[in-house]
Formats: structure tokens, sequence, C-alpha cells
């Protein structure tokens, strides 16, 4: 282990807050994945208080990312569209390292994600450098998270997921939570994913579709019934993305 370079990440979710060690020269993770349940109602101080219990159970005392479900801006949250509402416009990396004392690089979820698939995952090449020009991640869960990388470089905080499409906020129709809640069937689901693809790829001409979140765990369900120009894969790094994404963010900071 003494050539192995570790970092540590947390994901918060909506229903949990995860955490592990991750060696980052592998993306594997170098401890157990700790799950806590996301404190009900998930206010800043609330989340402070499992987020320390997180650290403690891995002895953790050095930097760390927290992959988010929000707009986060130089460690400021900028959104609530499926957190509390008594997040936006507070320092989460004020408050979190206050809190654990440890240094705490916040970032977006679906950046995180990406950030993983980007270095470990489908986006990586044979030699471990980032695929070319556009590749969009987009995660379909509790809603669509999105991160855009051009040659490698993340542009974060796109939300992609809130695009109006019909007169709707497109992740209120095509989210895995949607599909769940109208009891679709996996066909008709991809329907509305298509759609909603078709739309991002008119506005980005992406080279690249990597889609993850709880549906990437069963792309034969659905992946066979999309027909776009721009190719579709799916994620790699499951469960473990956003924990690895923001371990990664938190090391390569400046």
């Amino acid at each position: 282990m003494n050539d192995t370079q570790l970092g540590f990440g947390i994901d918060i979710g909506g229903s949990g807050m995860k955490a592990a060690i991750v060696d980052l020269t592998t993306g594997e993770l170098a401890s157990d994945r700790f799950r806590i349940d996301t404190p009900q109602p998930a206010t800043p101080d609330a989340m402070a208080e499992v987020l320390c219990e997180l650290i403690a159970h891995h002895e953790w005392s050095g930097p760390l990312g927290v992959a988010f479900p929000a707009v986060v801006r130089q460690g400021v949250v900028g959104s609530a569209a499926n957190i509390d509402k008594s997040w936006i416009d507070v320092d989460a990396d004020a408050l979190f390292s206050a809190a654990s004392g440890c240094d705490v690089h916040m970032l977006n979820d679906a950046d995180a994600a990406g950030i993983a698939e980007m270095q470990f995952g489908v986006g990586a090449l044979a030699d471990g450098s980032p695929r070319p020009g556009v590749v969009m991640m987009l995660t379909f869960g509790t809603g669509i998270g999105s991160g855009l990388f051009v040659d490698g470089v993340l542009v974060p905080n796109t939300e992609l997921g809130h695009l109006e499409l019909d007169g709707y906020d497109a992740e209120s129709k095509a989210s895995a939570k949607a599909r769940e809640r109208e009891e679709l069937s996996w066909k008709d689901w991809a329907s509305r994913v298509e759609h909603y693809l078709s739309h991002v790829e008119a506005l980005f001409s992406p080279d690249l579709f990597i889609v993850g979140g709880g549906a990437s765990k069963k792309p034969d369900k659905w992946l066979p019934y999309i027909d776009i120009a721009t190719p579709v894969l799916p994620a790699e790094m499951a469960n473990n993305s956003g924990i690895v994404g923001a371990a990664l963010a938190a090391h390569d900071r400046p």
C-alpha cells in the first residue's frame, strides 16, 4: 500500500449518504462502502452530522470530496431541485470543513460521476486518457443529472435534466423516478429517453453519451430501444462513480 495514492469520497443522495476510501491510481475502493440514511429533513446541519459520522467510521483525516445533487459554485450551493430548500446559498465547503476538521470540496453529483467515468470507466481510452471531443454524462435517477466534458475537461453545473421539453421539465418525464411513478414499461420509458437524448443531441452535437444512474444497471432492458445518431454507452463505475469522482476532484483541486 506504500505506493498507493488514497483519497476519500462521499456521495450524497436523497435516500442515503455513502462514503469510502478510494485508490486514486485504479479507481477501486480501498475500504468498505459505508452508508447512512440521509436525514429527513435533509438540512445543512443535519447532513453535516452524518458527514462527520462517515468520516469517523473510516478514520479519515485528509482532504475529501463530496458529490452533491445540486449546482455547486466554489463550494456554494446554488439550486435545490431534489434537496431541502434550506441549502440555497449555503457555503457547503465552509460548513462541512468546519464541522469535520477536514478540507472538504463539494461538486455536483453528475459531474463527479462523469469525472470517474472519464478516468476509469467507459469515458477513458485504453491508455487511461479521457476520450476526446464532446462527451455527455447523463444520470437517470430521481432526476436527470448531467456532466459535460470537452476533450476531457469538465464544464460544471450544466443541469441539463431541467431543459424544457414539450412544455415540461425534462426530468419530470424521462427520469428513472418517472418510469417508476407512472409504472411505464422499459420500452415506453426508453421512448421518452430517446426523445430527450435527441433534444440534447441537437443542442450539443456530442461525440458520446454515457448513461448512468440506477437505470444503467439494466442497460439490456432499454438501451436496445434507443436509436439516435450519437453513440450511447452504459456507465461502468455503477454505484461507486460519485464516491470515486468526488475523491478525484478533491485530490486534483488546485
